[in-house]
């Protein structure tokens, strides 16, 4: 099984780098250089991989053209992410959301309602703030500088007493994300509420989407944040890796 996942990740490094000779890609996924050109050598047989005009560089072959034609029709984000955010809502208990970054807004594309949620509210197709939301926070986090700091420059609208519109402070908070790989909120946008969200990347390992998950802050909290930013970083990294994304290093 080890083989055939490192098969896939020279593939992921070919999509991403372009055209690579046999030390790129050893040196892309940390793996000796004769296990890359064995892998490569069965890649090529079965037409996945093929060398371009200059031997000894290799890029994705017409076979994998072929392959990815059946899986176009069930590759949205929310049939994707959907068993993991099934998974993850069994696991604790709370409602499960996947948003994407729309303008100065987040909008959720789907839910997962999870066994403790007696009541929820159904996010979908709604938009909330950037700066309000942990899910916001996460593309905050991640846009370019420039984008983020003429974002925080303008006037952030108070939701509650908890919103944080300082733009200091919001920078600090967005360190601390981009640190330990989720958002965390709580009765920023609704009282009563507190949220965590994690990153979704794509192949070029750009943040396209983020998984939420949210409850009442007697449950969401200080105690259970710590767990619950684990186990919602793994659920990112498992739909990642569905969109192609491969993690370096």
């Amino acid at each position: 099984m080890q083989s055939v996942d490192r098969a896939v990740s020279i593939l992921q490094v070919l999509a991403v780098q372009g055209p690579s000779g046999v030390t790129e890609i050893a040196e892309a996924l940390d793996v000796h250089k004769s296990t890359v050109f064995r892998l490569l050598a069965t890649l090529e047989a079965r037409g996945l991989v093929e060398q371009g005009g200059e031997r000894g560089r290799y890029r994705i072959g017409y076979t994998v053209v072929e392959l990815a034609g059946g899986a176009t029709k069930g590759n949205d984000l929310s049939l994707l992410s959907r068993p993991i955010c099934e998974e993850l809502a069994e696991a604790v208990g709370e409602t499960v959301n996947v948003a994407v970054h729309d303008g100065e807004s987040v909008i959720s594309i789907d839910q997962v309602i999870g066994n403790a949620a007696i009541t929820s509210i159904d996010w979908v197709g709604k938009r909330t703030p950037l700066h309000a939301t942990s899910a916001g926070k996460v593309f905050l986090a991640h846009m370019p500088q420039d984008e983020a700091a003429e974002f925080l420059a303008r006037p952030l609208e108070q939701f509650t007493p908890h919103t944080v519109t300082d733009p200091a402070l919001l920078k600090e908070e967005l360190q601390a994300v981009r640190e330990r790989g989720y958002g965390a909120v709580s009765e920023e946008h609704e009282i009563g509420l507190a949220a965590l969200s994690a990153p979704v990347r794509s192949l070029n390992g750009q943040v396209i989407a983020t998984v939420t998950v949210s409850g009442p802050t007697f449950r969401i909290n200080d105690g259970t944040i710590p767990g619950l930013g684990e186990q919602l970083k793994a659920a990112g990294d498992r739909i990642s890796w569905r969109k192609g994304y491969v993690r370096r290093g």
